[in-house]
């Protein structure tokens, strides 16, 4: 071999040595600080694509912003992103791509509960931080050591829908349940308390996440005449549907549903129909400045906005996650990370001086019941309803 030759290896091999050094150091092979990376999982196709998406894009601009304004000490944020398809088995592929392939020890996501159940155990065994801005099965507050959320639990939806049907003067109800862990949590949750207070659920109905015409299902609630219907939907798509064949079907009694029932494209295929269809939903506080910001930017940005809540769920947890980077200096340190998680105190787009208990369940958030505007009332700064008074919450 060539003395050339020779010279080529050993300076390919330094080369590789100099490279593994920064890297180690945190730097790059230009003597850059390299940036912190972290994993996304959110439902970008699926049931959960509306919100999945919009959970993404606020992470996006969350990204952007601390990148802006200097990164995290002079590091900036990188954030690696995979589908998770709003189902289990897709969500430990994603999980299973962002830990074996690029390393990632902290995880944001996921937006549906059933990926969330579905990827929770792994993350548990594997020392591996998720921390999701949408998923609210109850289930999840007994997932791990390692699991986080800044989505309030639908244990506390539960209780607010049942005390608002009893409120409400409803004393039987029909319920139409897509046959997903998030649904199913608003369902039974909903049901123990509303006949914990005395009510009666005289007709049920669930049906499969790719149904697309509820007619059938709902005539037979209809024929049990139930003073109201509650739906539980895991997609904006299911729900707005139902609302909408409802009325064409000739119910004209209140209809009760929760957060997807009044996103925007919900509330865009029920049309008229979905006028006066109260939820008890998350939304943002008109007087957060934070909120409104963070609102006004990402229509700005996307000239869109649906499920507000979601969207600063999703941007926060971001600035929550860049402010323990900036604690523990380490992208691969998950116990510190997680250690963080559990002393900090938050003020942002979500509210004030919010925090996470010891299942790491997030504490000082709560819900309020909406009423659904007719059409020509619904504008993109009222995202289609108005807040009522949460006296029936209690």
């Amino acid at each position: 071999m060539r003395l050339s030759s020779w010279k080529r290896i050993v300076g390919l091999g330094l080369l590789v040595v100099v490279i593994a050094l920064a890297m180690a150091c945190g730097t790059d092979e230009d003597g850059e600080e390299s940036p912190y990376r972290i994993g996304v999982m959110e439902s970008l196709t699926g049931a959960g694509e509306t919100y999945g998406q919009v959970a993404n894009n606020a992470k996006t601009m969350a990204m952007d912003e601390i990148n802006a304004a200097g990164g995290i000490v002079g590091r900036k944020l990188e954030l690696v992103v995979e589908d998770s398809k709003c189902n289990a088995q897709d969500a430990i592929n994603a999980y299973n791509k962002l830990t074996d392939v690029d390393g990632m020890k902290i995880i944001l996501g996921t937006s549906c509960s059933g990926a969330m159940l579905g990827v929770a155990p792994h993350a548990e065994e594997d020392g591996v931080v998720l921390f999701s801005g949408l998923a609210s099965n109850p289930d999840i507050a007994n997932a791990g050591d390692y699991i986080f959320r800044t989505q309030i639990s639908d244990i506390e939806v539960g209780i607010n829908t049942g005390n608002v049907l009893w409120a409400n003067g409803i004393r039987s109800l029909a319920t139409i349940t897509e046959e997903t862990d998030y649904a199913e949590g608003v369902r039974r949750t909903s049901v123990s308390q509303f006949e914990k207070n005395g009510g009666e659920v005289i007709a049920q109905e669930r049906y499969a996440p790719d149904t697309t015409d509820f007619r059938s299902q709902l005539t037979k609630l209809f024929g049990a005449n139930p003073d109201a219907l509650h739906i539980a939907p895991q997609s904006e798509f299911s729900a707005g549907t139902i609302v909408k064949q409802a009325k064409e079907l000739g119910y004209d009694g209140p209809i009760y549903g929760e957060t997807i029932t009044v996103g925007t494209t919900a509330l865009d295929i029920a049309g008229d129909a979905a006028t006066g269809l109260r939820a008890i939903t998350a939304t943002p506080d008109p007087n957060n400045a934070k909120a409104q910001e963070v609102l006004a930017n990402f229509r700005a940005r996307y000239n869109y906005i649906t499920l507000p809540w979601h969207l600063g769920s999703a941007y926060d947890d971001v600035y929550i996650a860049a402010e323990c980077l900036k604690q523990t200096k380490d992208d691969q340190d998950a116990d510190g990370f997680r250690d963080c998680l559990y002393d900090i105190t938050w003020s942002g787009a979500l509210g004030n001086n919010y925090s996470f208990d010891e299942y790491g369940e997030v504490v000082g958030l709560s819900r309020a019941v909406v009423e659904v505007l007719p059409p020509e009332e619904r504008t993109i700064e009222n995202y289609g309803y108005k807040v009522l008074s949460g006296d029936e919450l209690e």
